[in-house]
């Protein structure tokens, strides 16, 4: 797909009798999105995901749970908390330029074999990448260990839940606040400027859950994904990609064989099945919303 320059385009009308998904044509991004809306989002986000967390962990306490160690249920709950707060940032300063349709945020059909090869290739491309950087700092031994520290190993309900957040929350939630929004709002700055800065911001965040040594490989791989992004003119593609990616890293660390194809398959029907859902609540919102009232007719000069 070609792209479209965010300079001197037109913001694109209104168009509430489309269905969920689909765009009208010629319009590939939302220019009315300010570009300070990018990181102001991102903050807010992460600051309602501070508030959840402490509330999740409070109630632990009070329902039992020991003073200076997390139990799975917490650190589970926070993390779809902090993913459910940056999907509400994003609609939440969307919305402040009017309301917000799924397709602005990239959830619109495309042509499924070539975003095939752009997830195949983009995977590959991540992979050796990612290799070549951990042999250029010695680093080739390193683990990702998030699974563990959200408690994975402490029961088949905490391995499975966990599982389900890796590979199911945070591709949707990641890639439609990321590519979603804060690429969407960065993009009026110009392409790479848009890719660098979100590539960056991506890989920046997870300093929190990853390995020092995996920040690169991880700003990169943002980087591919707006990419993705934009020459698909979807998120479909970009989602199953981040999804194929934390699938294959939780089968890594937690020495899986059979299990990877059940998990891949059951992660993107999950997914599948939650867009769905999530599209049709949206219609229906919309659908349920009053119409704008027209424009007041302009005052007519009184005749001589």
């Amino acid at each position: 797909m070609t792209s479209v320059p965010a300079a001197g385009h037109p913001a694109p009308p209104d168009h509430p009798e489309l269905p969920a998904g689909v765009a009208p044509a010629g319009d590939a991004w939302p220019p009315a999105w300010p570009g300070w809306s990018a990181p102001a989002a991102l903050l807010a986000g992460f600051a309602g995901a501070l508030v959840v967390g402490l509330v999740i962990s409070l109630v632990g306490l009070i329902l039992g749970a020991k003073s200076g160690s997390t139990p799975a249920a917490v650190s589970i709950l926070s993390v779809i908390g902090q993913d459910a707060c940056l999907v509400g940032a994003a609609l939440l300063f969307a919305r402040m330029s009017g309301a917000p349709r799924p397709w602005q945020f990239g959830l619109r059909p495309t042509s499924f074999w070539r975003a095939l090869g752009y997830v195949v290739a983009g995977y590959l491309i991540f992979i050796v990448a990612s290799y070549v950087w951990l042999q250029l700092i010695g680093q080739t031994n390193t683990k990702d260990t998030i699974t563990q520290d959200l408690g994975a190993g402490g029961s088949t309900i905490a391995l499975i839940a966990v599982t389900f957040v890796v590979t199911v929350c945070a591709p949707l939630a990641e890639e439609f606040f990321f590519r979603g929004y804060f690429f969407g709002a960065l993009r009026s700055m110009g392409l790479w400027p848009a890719v660098v800065m979100t590539g960056f911001t991506f890989g920046l965040v997870h300093v929190f859950g990853s390995p020092i040594a995996f920040i690169v490989p991880l700003a990169l791989l943002g980087m591919g994904l707006c990419l993705l992004r934009e020459y698909t003119g979807s998120l479909y593609p970009g989602i199953v990609l981040h999804c194929v990616n934390n699938a294959m890293a939780m089968s890594s660390s937690q020495h899986w064989s059979w299990q990877i194809p059940l998990v891949l398959v059951g992660s993107l029907a999950a997914i599948a099945l939650i867009i769905r859902v999530g599209l049709n609540v949206w219609n229906a919102v919309d659908a349920a919303r009053p119409p704008a009232p027209p424009p007041a007719p302009a005052p007519v000069a009184p005749t001589a």
